[in-house]
């Protein structure tokens, strides 16, 4: 069975059939939002690395500080005053920097108990008005084994990227954890404060 279509209907279908104006128009529109996701997400990796990267450089050199004695010996050696000097470290992220980091600095007997710690788990660090994750900050006396552990919370952007988020809340957490042993930098004898 055949359809007869009235004359002025069959010009607009072949004519419509055979348009190419607008084609490219269609098929950018096509291809726009993978595009789109794909800049999106590499732009998210980056950041993630670079935020990475700047913890872990500026946790190093802040737990040089206690390392040596320098932090501890000083007036400013408080919870505040250690995340500040990482921070300061991340200058890029100075705005975001003491609200999304935490550190949990402490004091173990030997390496074999250090080693058996386990870091938070990423649902510990939800946003308020749940309760801050618990932490510790004890850097210790002479010759103590430290471990130094910061955590800091990126909120993702690219919406497609959810499988980045730890958390559980749209943020994706990013740790970094240094452990050594305190230098001789007084006469005090080793058994700093554990939490």
């Amino acid at each position: 069975m055949r359809i007869h279509l009235p004359s002025r209907l069959k010009r607009f279908v072949t004519c419509f059939i055979g348009a190419r104006r607008g084609a490219t128009a269609v098929e950018f529109a096509l291809v726009a939002v993978p595009l789109l996701g794909l800049i999106l997400g590499t732009v998210e990796l980056a950041l993630v690395i670079m935020v990475t990267t700047s913890l872990e450089t500026a946790t190093e050199t802040a737990s040089r500080m206690v390392r040596t004695g320098e932090f501890q010996s000083s007036a400013a050696n408080t919870r505040a005053d250690f995340r500040n000097l990482v921070c300061n470290g991340m200058s890029w992220l100075q705005n975001q920097c003491n609200a999304n980091l935490t550190v949990h600095v402490q004091v173990f007997n030997d390496f074999q108990t250090l080693a058996a710690n386990q870091p938070l788990p990423g649902n510990s660090f939800l946003p308020p008005p749940n309760p801050p994750p618990p932490t510790c900050f004890a850097p210790g006396q002479p010759s103590d084994i430290v471990l130094v552990r910061v955590y800091f919370t990126w909120p993702l952007v690219a919406p497609l990227l959810t499988f980045m988020d730890n958390t559980g809340n749209g943020r994706r957490l990013i740790s970094f954890a240094t452990a050594f042993r305190n230098e001789p930098f007084n006469n005090n004898p080793p058994g700093g404060a554990a939490c």
